[in-house]
């Protein structure tokens, strides 16, 4: 991986000195690190306790594609299962002339690839950002080592930090971790990450918030997929102990 890409996906501010950024392991730094550890463990054992609803969309150039809902809960292996919650999609009626029916059918083989296309480029940055989203204990623990975190305030904001973690899945990736000390939850993530090639980018907002129970869960999350302008959006609700 080239000098080039890595500065292309890491923060401009993380490169310059002056920052406020903290790199070296002291122990203000390691205490930070292990607050955002201990507080994405404990939410990932709590969260098995729920169930929720998803609603993710998908947009194409600002044109929404999909709409889905989904009843989620947490499996043994501690990953998300989904249950649809939708109608199955009615099939479209076609013309009864033989020219007409030829002529739907190639419409219809043409719109359905390009249904394809999209559909499995949205599943490929959909399984990319579940690498990230929510933090593991365990992959924190590694950047840690790697000396890969950086630390610094949140600008105006009393009670509140931020990491930033680079090469944290991918060489070149980086990660900004706000965490709020009041609550000890993470409030939210900025995620810039690509696919097989660094010009594929893939860049993430994510939003957490916490239910009376204390539970930190993300309530909406943004996915864009830079070259092919599509966009997905996830909003979590309804968050009930089972």
């Amino acid at each position: 991986m080239s000098r080039f890409v890595s500065r292309c996906l890491i923060p401009v501010w993380l490169l310059v000195t002056g920052a406020g950024i903290v790199v070296a392991q002291n122990p203000e730094m390691q205490q930070k690190i292990a607050e955002v550890k201990q507080a994405a463990a404990a939410n990932k054992q709590a969260l098995a306790q729920y169930t929720w609803v998803e609603q993710v969309s998908i947009s194409l150039k600002g044109e929404q594609k999909k709409l889905q809902h989904f009843q989620v809960r947490l499996g043994p292996d501690g990953k998300p299962q989904k249950q649809s919650m939708d109608l199955p999609a009615q099939p479209a009626a076609s013309s009864d002339a033989g020219g007409g029916r030829r002529g739907q059918r190639v419409k219809e083989h043409v719109v359905d690839k390009k249904k394809e296309e999209y559909e499995d480029y949205a599943d490929q940055i959909k399984s990319l950002i579940q690498q990230y989203v929510p933090p593991e204990k365990e992959m924190l623990e590694q950047a840690a080592q790697k000396g890969n975190i950086a630390a610094g305030p949140a600008a105006g904001t009393e009670g509140q930090y931020r990491l930033v973690i680079s090469n944290y899945v991918k060489q070149g990736d980086s990660m900004t971790i706000l965490f709020d000390t009041a609550r000890k939850g993470i409030v939210s993530l900025a995620i810039a990450s690509y696919l097989s090639d660094p010009k594929d980018a893939v860049n993430v907002t994510v939003d957490f918030a916490s239910e009376p129970s204390g539970l930190s869960h993300v309530s909406t999350e943004t996915i864009n997929g830079v070259s092919k302008q599509l966009t997905i959006a996830i909003q979590n609700s309804q968050y009930r102990q089972m």
